[in-house]
């Protein structure tokens, strides 16, 4: 029983080739059914993640069910992604190769559906993208766009952007010197 627990069934070299070429297959697979996939993972979208790495799982492990060759395959996955990761944060293109780059949907108030049907967005959720940012319509926005991980970026138009700090500081500057001066009551009458 002890040997069948811990002792791995294929050699670790094996186990890792079978790792990281997993990892970097589903990396561009990922990468290939575009971001949409990663900002809006909806509950069909959360099945094919859980299914995925059920399938995935034996090309991995290979025929190796022990709790060592298990734990040694983690290792090496969350090792590749570390690497990776850190190797994105260093170099530029390297980023923009995992990652991608920006796509705008919509600019100047008007979406761009052929973009958004490649990205496979519902118009619905930009709308709702747009509400979440203070906006009642796509005719408020300058710019919306679609981040390499996923996150959607709604740019409202001047005049139509919710009051932040400095407008509320402004607004009451300006009522404290109307006040100031209705107190210092009317001059010259």
């Amino acid at each position: 029983m002890w040997q069948a627990m811990f002792v791995a069934g294929i050699p670790y070299v094996e186990k890792t080739i079978r790792t990281v070429l997993v990892y970097l297959a589903l990396l561009v697979l990922l990468r290939l059914i575009g971001k949409r996939g990663l900002a809006q993972l909806n509950t069909f979208d959360l099945v094919v993640m859980l299914l995925l790495s059920n399938v995935v799982q034996n090309a991995v492990i290979g025929d190796d069910n022990s709790v060592t060759g298990g734990l040694f395959g983690a290792a090496v996955l969350l090792l590749t992604d570390w690497v990776l990761v850190r190797q994105a944060a260093r170099w530029d293109w390297f980023n923009r190769l995992l990652d991608g780059t920006p796509t705008v949907l919509a600019r100047d108030g008007a979406y761009d559906r052929r973009t958004i049907a490649r990205q496979g967005i519902r118009v619905a959720d930009l709308d709702v993208a747009v509400r979440h940012q203070g906006g009642d319509a796509i005719e408020e926005t300058s710019l919306i766009v679609l981040e390499p991980g996923g996150t959607l970026l709604v740019e409202l138009k001047g005049g139509d952007q919710v009051a932040d700090k400095d407008d509320v500081a402004a607004l009451r500057a300006a009522l404290a010197a109307i006040e100031a001066r209705l107190s210092a009551g009317p001059r010259g009458y």
